[in-house]
């Protein structure tokens, strides 16, 4: 696929936007005033593959967990602020590597101009991020309801306040519970400008819908050159939507490394527990970094067939089944040996 043109932002060192891969956010959801739990948490999400890790800061306590979080993590960190300026400004002194905020939705000029300025000085990037739920009534007065067009709109009217001031390391997103509503703002966005563009379906739901949602919006803007970072929201842990996220960039062949699991969905033919024995097999391999297709097959006639693309892999019979590799089968194996023999091949890889 071809990658929109858009201009490079430095979030804490790692690159959003241009030809850099897409990167994977997801925020923390942990009261603010719980620094511990907070910390925890990010060192959590880290391991599971975030790579922007974004908090909210509702007050000046809570920029305390700035430094906390910086302290623990190697993941740039993100302020999620509203309204307040100072929180910007205090957020930006205590060494955060990115700013949420709406420049439209903190007061006066001069305040825009203090928020932009010293994050020019320290090379601090602004996400400014509007939904549904947040535009201008003006805006709402010409569309009539949440449209692609007012979202695109919204953002690019934020924009200019700091355009205003000479600053550009910004990145936008427009994000919507209503999956085609979102993909058409991120389109007109996309032909607007060259701002690195964050991809995301906000208050999509629960794990299941959340999920369907998510792929549904971000990767068909994915499929199409369109998007630069992704969270995909879920109300569910955080971690839940790294693991999507990661597993949604594994698909679109976006991301390298790490378990890409072949599975067939089972049919009157099955002998054996394939359900089990794949859940299993992915559980045990969640952590592991090897690029590797894994083909859990449940018919030892077309299985290996089937999954000739798959590294390695297993295909079941009535009592036993088969360890093949690209396709070639290895051996024959009982059973309740099988998912043992397939770990031990990975293994050895």
């Amino acid at each position: 696929m071809i990658r929109r043109t858009c201009r490079t932002v430095t979030v804490g060192g790692i690159p959003v936007g241009g030809d850099a891969p897409i990167t994977v956010q997801s925020m923390l959801n942990i009261p603010a005033d719980d620094v511990q739990g907070n910390v925890a948490q990010a060192v959590a999400l880290e391991q599971a593959g975030c790579e922007i890790i974004r908090v909210a800061v509702p007050n000046m306590n809570s920029v305390r967990l700035i430094g906390a979080l910086k302290e623990a993590v190697k993941a740039p960190v993100v302020a999620d602020i509203h309204f307040d300026y100072r929180l910007a400004l205090e957020s930006a002194a205590a060494g955060v590597d990115k700013i949420r905020i709406n420049p439209g939705n903190i007061g006066e000029d001069s305040r825009v101009k203090a928020v932009a300025d010293v994050c020019r000085s320290k090379g601090i990037p602004i996400r400014i991020g509007v939904n549904s739920g947040s535009l201008e009534r003006e805006i709402l007065a010409k569309y009539g309801s949440p449209t692609p067009e007012a979202l695109r709109d919204s953002a690019l009217y934020h924009a200019s306040l700091l355009e205003k001031f000479d600053f550009h390391d910004i990145v936008l997103s427009m994000k919507s519970s209503h999956v085609d509503t979102m993909i058409k703002a991120y389109e007109l966005t996309a032909q607007a400008c060259d701002y690195p563009l964050h991809l995301g379906v906000t208050e999509a739901g629960t794990q299941r819908m959340g999920l369907i949602k998510s792929a549904a919006g971000i990767g068909s803007l994915l499929l199409h050159g369109i998007g630069d970072t992704i969270r995909v929201s879920l109300t569910d842990d955080p971690i839940q939507e790294v693991r999507a996220a990661v597993d949604l960039l594994k698909a679109l062949d976006l991301r390298k490394g790490g378990i890409h699991f072949i599975s067939c969905p089972t049919c009157g033919r099955t002998k054996i527990d394939l359900i089990r024995l794949a859940n299993e097999a992915e559980e045990k391999l969640a952590g592991c970094q090897k690029d590797l297709k894994v083909a859990i097959m449940g018919c030892v006639v077309n299985g290996p067939g089937e999954a000739r693309e798959a590294d390695v892999g297993i295909a079941g019979g009535n009592g036993e089944g088969l360890l093949f590799k690209k396709g070639e089968i290895i051996r024959k194996v009982p059973e309740n040996r099988l998912l043992e023999e397939l770990m031990a091949e990975i293994e050895s890889m």
